[in-house]
């Protein structure tokens, strides 16, 4: 038989073979698998092992055990740490979701009405979002500061009205550091709400206003459901983003006076780049990662069921 007769032979069995191979989902998504295991997997892999050892970032010689994790767990630290972070993490939701949301009712409302300055509005809020967090920290200082130069002081001046100790008082530096993070969060949050806004169907304010349901019904009996989803989507994304923040407070505060403003994030990162040790920032990564699953679970208990929908 001939070269010719023979490729022309196998030619169908190579065909049925590529067909299967487009048609499986492997193949296509193996890319995305090796680039998440190499980037990703491997590194969340290689912190739960440095958690078991005593590993610094000035000596090789590693030696599994657990005192790490019993030294960092039971640090007299942490508890305030952990205060902080609380207040911190849910100042950040609450204030973040209600902003988020006034922004984009609001934004809605005078897009409906045809107002001047909606786009301004939107465009306004979305700088603060692409802001890098070391510059927000380092205007938010500014703007606290209590120097001669510090601009709401100046304010408090000008009315004849005590200034305020916002960053040196431990009592108050802790809502500073809120305010300067939820300013710079509002923006996604007002993004999410537009688009949960943009989706609801108009019908359903139409048989509203059939039955006599007033503006400030609507948004509850309507619009607040409808944003059901949305909101604790929302909810888990500010939580994961919040939890892993530091550069703003870094700069802002840098987790002072005393520890009044040291999250758990800025601790892990004190531990590790200014007491090298390796093993314990390890271990507090792990507890922030299942402080972060832990709510995302708590808060996806609450989505609406397919049937619901």
């Amino acid at each position: 038989m001939s070269p010719i007769a023979i490729e022309a032979e196998n030619l169908p069995q190579s065909r049925s073979f590529m067909r299967r191979f487009a048609g499986a989902p492997l193949p296509w998504i193996m890319p995305v698998i090796i680039v998440i295991g190499i980037f990703y997997l491997y590194p969340v892999i290689d912190v739960f092992r440095l958690s078991f050892t005593n590993a610094t970032l000035i000596g090789d010689n590693q030696q599994y055990t657990l005192g790490s994790i019993v030294n960092a767990l039971s640090s007299p630290q942490l508890p305030d740490i952990l205060w902080a972070t609380l207040i911190f993490v849910g100042g950040s939701v609450i204030g973040q979701q209600i902003l988020g949301l006034a922004v984009a009712v609001t934004v809605i409302r005078g897009e409906k009405r045809g107002l001047f300055g909606t786009t301004i509005l939107r465009t306004t809020a979305l700088v603060a979002w692409v802001v890098p967090g070391i510059a927000g920290g380092i205007i938010w200082q500014m703007l606290f500061s209590e120097a001669p130069y510090g601009a709401l002081n100046s304010i408090l001046r000008l009315m004849h009205m005590p200034t305020v100790a916002w960053l040196s008082d431990p009592a108050i530096a802790p809502w500073s550091t809120l305010i300067s993070n939820i300013w710079r969060g509002t923006a996604f949050s007002m993004v999410v709400m537009y688009a949960a806004l943009k989706s609801i169907d108009p019908s359903l304010y139409e048989a509203a206003e059939v039955d006599g349901a007033t503006a400030s019904q609507q948004f509850f009996f309507v619009t607040l459901p409808q944003l059901r989803a949305a909101i604790l989507v929302n909810m888990i994304l500010i939580t994961i983003q919040t939890v892993n923040t530091f550069d703003a407070i870094i700069t802002l505060t840098g987790g002072g006076p005393g520890r009044a403003t040291e999250v758990i994030s800025l601790y892990v990162f004190n531990i590790v780049f200014r007491n090298y040790d390796l093993s314990g920032g390890s271990v507090l990564s792990v507890l922030m990662l299942i402080i972060s699953l832990g709510l995302a679970v708590v808060y996806a208990s609450f989505l609406p069921k397919e049937e619901e929908q």
